[in-house]
C-alpha cells in the first residue's frame, strides 16, 4: 500500500514541473509527511489543459451513503480496477496524478517498526497514478472532492519491506494517463507496473514519521538502524 508520502519542493517549482496555467492561488507548501485523510495536491486535465487543485486523499465514490467509505480507499490496487464498483468507471473519466517526492513504508527491525523512505536517484518529483471523484452530502449538499493512488506489485528495492508500491508513471505517459478523451483500457493498463528499481533509492528515517502532527525536514533525513 501506499499510507504516507511527501512533496517538498515549491509551489513555483510544481507548477513549472507541471506546466499549469493561470493558476492563482498558491495553497501549497513544502510538505513532509503526507497522510490518509489529509488534502493533497493534485493534477488533472479539463479536456485542454493541466489543472492544479487539491483533493482529498481517501475515495469517497459519488454513490456513497456518507464520506465514511475514505478509509477503506487511500488505495486502489491495479489489478482489480475494472472489477471494484468504487473504481471501475472513475478508471475511464477520472484519472488523476499525486505529486510526490517520496513515499514511506515499514519494516520490523528487532521488534519495531521502522520507517523506510523510498525516493527517485536523482531526489527529483514523480507522478502517482490517482483516481479521483466528487461526493455531493446529502443533507447539507456540500461537495467533497477526494482521489485514491493506485498500487502495484513491487520492484525489487520496495519488496524487501512491503508486497505493494505506488504506480509511478514515466514522465513521457503522464499526459496520456491525463488525457479524458484516452478511453484505450489496454493503453491505460499497460502503465499500471512497478517503477523501475535501477532508478530508486531508499533509507532509514525516524520513526517521528509515524505520527501524522509530525511535519518538517526531520521527517525524511537518514538515520542509522
Amino acid at each position: 500500500m501506499c499510507g504516507r508520502f511527501t512533496l517538498t519542493i515549491t509551489f513555483e517549482e510544481l507548477v513549472k514541473r507541471y506546466e499549469i496555467e493561470n493558476q492563482e492561488i498558491p495553497f501549497h507548501r513544502p510538505r513532509y509527511n503526507v497522510a490518509p485523510m489529509q488534502q493533497v495536491p493534485a493534477i488533472i486535465n479539463d479536456g485542454s489543459k493541466n489543472r492544479l487543485g487539491e483533493l482529498r486523499w481517501g475515495l469517497v465514490p459519488s454513490w456513497a451513503k456518507d464520506d465514511k467509505f475514505a478509509g477503506k480507499t487511500i488505495n486502489a490496487r491495479g489489478e482489480t480496477l475494472l472489477e471494484k464498483p468504487s473504481f471501475k468507471n472513475l478508471i475511464y473519466r477520472k484519472r488523476c496524478i499525486i505529486p510526490a517526492d517520496s513515499f514511506f513504508e515499514w519494516i520490523n527491525v528487532e521488534g519495531q517498526k521502522r520507517p523506510i523512505r523510498f525516493l527517485k536517484k536523482d531526489y527529483s518529483i514523480f507522478s502517482m497514478a490517482g483516481l479521483y471523484d466528487t461526493w455531493i452530502n446529502p443533507i447539507t449538499r456540500e461537495k467533497l472532492s477526494t482521489c485514491t493512488i493506485i498500487t502495484t506489485t513491487p520492484n525489487k528495492l520496495v519488496s524487501q519491506v512491503h508486497d505493494r508500491m505506488p504506480v509511478i508513471l514515466k514522465k513521457e505517459d503522464e499526459q496520456t494517463w491525463l488525457q479524458r478523451n484516452e478511453v484505450d483500457m489496454k493503453e491505460l493498463l499497460r502503465l499500471i507496473m512497478p517503477f523501475p528499481t535501477e532508478e530508486m533509492q531508499a533509507y532509514p528515517v525516524s520513526t517521528l514519521v509515524g505520527n501524522v502532527k509530525n511535519e518538517g525536514l526531520e521527517c525524511i533525513e537518514k538515520i542509522k538502524i
